[in-house]
């Protein structure tokens, strides 16, 4: 038996969407730039997932645009809004993703702006006094980029707090919502949103696709150049199963939403109560009361001769999660969320992610193997 959990990573993709990708790839390959019967149909079914998203996040269709990945979709906007909307200042927290992070580190190396951090707490909750007080300051040309979900330990950030103090303040305001696109419902005119990302790969989508949305408010020029795909936005040719296969998942996840983190929930209060019934000194990362996701639950091991050796273990016993370390030239560490709440160095950390398709065997399963390796 194989089991997955380590769904904050990727998800396995739904049986609909593979089979509608397959009926694509095999008879709708028209580039959706062609005039001809071929292109329209390709160009339609863009035009149909545009719509999906749109409506998902109460944006307007010239608002969405589809790109290669989220990844993609945060250096565009972080860079673009450099250079075209004359930020000088970006205000974001020490745990959000690495392809912000280092989009920072470029744009922080290359153009005249300044990066400032937010202090967060133990649990990864960010300091909303200290947003303010930053923003205050309305002289500087702002931009804020604070993720919704964390894709380490689950804390999830108040982006409607975010977004009023952006808004009123004239801020504008960058949400990586990775983690919670077809989660969670995700309003960007409810919030004040300005841009947002979101990956399909993290909702039962295929990998290589995702989107960005740009209020019309603020327009950027082209990340990357060469063709008029995407209404001059994204050139290069559209990968037309991909956006399709990311708008089916998508409308599965919408529909399912509020089932599906029942389920979850279900699954990650089992796997906590277990953990706390049979192992000494079990800590969990992260918000565990209110404002954490489903489907996120990082556990922090007691420290061991065993404890290093668990992710390894739980693989050869067939289980997939993902380690709380990062490893570089071959010297493990906390990884830079994992240190900016301060997590003990001697402790192991574990995040395990669930999905609907995850059943209570998988988390006796995983808590049998677990006891025997420590």
């Amino acid at each position: 038996m194989r089991i997955y959990l380590d769904n904050a990573s990727t998800t396995a993709m739904l049986p609909e969407v593979i089979t509608m990708m397959t009926q694509i790839m095999s008879q709708d390959f028209g580039n959706p730039s062609s005039i001809h019967q071929h292109g329209r149909k390709a160009k339609s079914l863009i035009e149909i997932a545009r719509k999906t998203v749109a409506k998902t996040i109460n944006a307007s269709l010239s608002e969405v645009f589809f790109t290669s990945s989220a990844t993609e979709a945060n250096n565009m906007v972080l860079k673009n809004a450099v250079t075209d909307l004359g930020i000088k200042r970006i205000i974001a927290s020490p745990t959000e993703h690495h392809c912000v992070l280092h989009s920072l580190e470029a744009i922080a190396q290359n153009e005249f702006c300044e990066i400032v951090f937010l202090k967060v707490d133990a649990f990864g909750n960010v300091d909303y006094t200290q947003l303010e007080d930053l923003l205050i300051n309305d002289s500087v040309s702002t931009l804020v980029s604070i993720m919704h979900g964390n894709n380490e330990i689950g804390t999830v950030n108040d982006i409607k707090k975010i977004g009023s103090l952006c808004h009123q303040y004239r801020a504008l305001f960058h949400c990586d919502a990775v983690q919670t696109i077809g989660k969670y419902a995700v309003d960007v005119q409810e919030a004040f949103i300005s841009f947002l990302s979101g990956s399909a790969h993290k909702f039962h989508g295929p990998k290589g696709v995702g989107f960005v949305y740009i209020n019309n408010d603020h327009m950027i020029s082209p990340f990357i150049h060469g063709g008029a795909q995407e209404r001059n936005m994204r050139a290069g040719t559209e990968n037309v199963a991909g956006i399709a296969g990311l708008a089916k998942a998508l409308e599965w996840a919408v529909q399912n939403m509020d089932k599906n983190k029942t389920r979850i929930l279900e699954l990650r209060n089992l796997f906590k109560r277990e953990l706390s019934q049979h192992f000494e000194d079990i800590k969990f990362n992260g918000n565990q009361e209110d404002g954490f996701l489903a489907h996120v639950l990082s556990v922090s091991f007691a420290p061991g001769p065993k404890a290093d050796m668990l992710v390894m273990n739980l693989d050869i016993e067939g289980i997939s999660a993902s380690s709380g370390s990062a490893c570089s030239a071959g010297i493990e560490e906390d990884s830079h969320v994992l240190q900016a709440i301060h997590h003990p160095t001697e402790r192991k950390t574990i995040r395990f992610s669930f999905s609907p398709f995850n059943n209570e065997e998988e988390i006796y399963y995983t808590i049998h193997k677990l006891k025997s390796m420590t």
